[in-house]
Formats: C-alpha cells, structure tokens, sequence
C-alpha cells in the first residue's frame, strides 16, 4: 500500500472513513454500543472528534452503515437492466453491493453482531433501510412504466429490502454459530434463497422434522 502522501484526496477520506468505522464497531463490540463515545472512537482512529464528524453526523451512523454504499448506484443498475421481472432485476442490481460486503467479510460480520447485540440501533437501521426502499420504489416504477401511486413499487421495495435484511442477519447468524457439519452459504446465496421464496409467492415450505402443526 502506498503512503497516504502518495494517495489522492478520495483515497485518503475512504481510508480515514473506514478507520472510523472499524474503531467504532471494535469499541462497541468491547463494551456495547451505548458506552462508546465519538471521542473514544475519534482517538482509536488517529483523528480529531472534528474529522468525525466530517464522515459521520453521529456515532450510531458509523455503527449502522449502509449495505449499498460504495458500489454503483442500484437504481441506476435496475432501470438500465435487461427486460424480464422485475425481481430478478432488483436481485441483479444488489449484486454488486454484496460482493462488496462478502469481500469485507470480517467488518460486515462485526457490524451485524453489534445491531443484533444493540438493539436499540435498529431505529437507525430502519431509517437507513426507509430511504433505500423509497428510492427503489421510485426506480421499480420508472422501469415498469408505472404511474406515481401504483401500489406495486413500494411493495416490492419493500419485500426485497426485508429479504436482504433476513439474508444479512442468517448469514452473520451462521457465522456467529460456527457450524462445522455443513459448508458455509455465502452470503450471495442467502440473498438468492430468500428471493426465491419472493418469487415463489412464499407458499409454505414442508415442515421441519418433528415440528409444525400435527
């Protein structure tokens, strides 16, 4: 790696934001989320409280995250999508962030252990989660031609943003497990599980072994 004199301007707040990131998950997952100050996390990371909150307007931001960040815009990816349904059109524009997340395995499993050990950060998980949907909604109705209002946008946004979720949380839930008898899904394949039960109407799968109703 070069030295951060050699690295343009994009470089270096990348490298600043992602040391923010890191010490704020690391000092939460010490001592929880609620006990950890912007100062504690500005000095873990070797910048001012100030530099903080160039990045970040408050601790639970650097905590949360955005699973879309940093990749082209979905959206974008999703209008300009090859014709076909429009779910499998919204699974091909997230492919991209997830390779990102699965190739940032170690700090996506941290920070997905700290919301489901705080859970008082999922308002702000929510709230990152709420403005996704609405610019896919928006995105959905742009590539069906459909008018502002029509209920199927929202509602698709709305699923497919509560599949990723599901897939993020059993992929942080089989790596916190350790299992050791079957191979570990990537996280890839959770997303395309779940959106296939999406595309299956969710017609009810067969019970497991000595559960369910008798």
């Amino acid at each position: 790696m070069g030295s951060l004199r050699s690295m343009n301007r994009d470089d270096k707040r990348r490298l600043t934001r992602r040391a923010l990131i890191g010490a704020a998950l690391r000092l939460a997952d010490e001592r929880g989320a609620d006990r950890v100050t912007v100062d504690e996390i500005s000095e873990a990371a070797g910048v001012s409280p100030r530099t903080f909150f160039n990045y970040f307007p408050a601790r639970e931001d650097a905590l949360v995250g955005d699973p879309l960040e940093g990749v082209t815009d979905p959206r974008e990816l999703l209008i300009g999508a090859p014709p076909g349904p429009a779910l499998a059109a919204v699974e091909a524009a997230l492919a991209p962030a997830i390779r990102l997340i699965q190739d940032d395995r170690e700090l996506w499993l941290l920070r997905l252990r700290v919301i489901m050990n705080n859970p008082h950060l999922l308002p702000r998980l929510a709230a990152t989660a709420a403005t996704a949907e609405q610019e896919m909604t928006a995105a959905i109705a742009e590539r069906l031609g459909l008018t502002p209002g029509h209920p199927y946008p929202p509602v698709l946004a709305a699923v497919t943003g509560a599949a990723l979720r599901v897939a993020l949380m059993r992929w942080a839930a089989d790596a916190q497990n350790g299992a050791t008898d079957v191979p570990e899904m990537r996280l890839s394949d959770h997303v395309h599980e779940a959106f296939g039960m999406v595309a299956g109407g969710l017609a009810d799968p067969p019970p497991s072994p000595h559960r369910g109703i008798r």
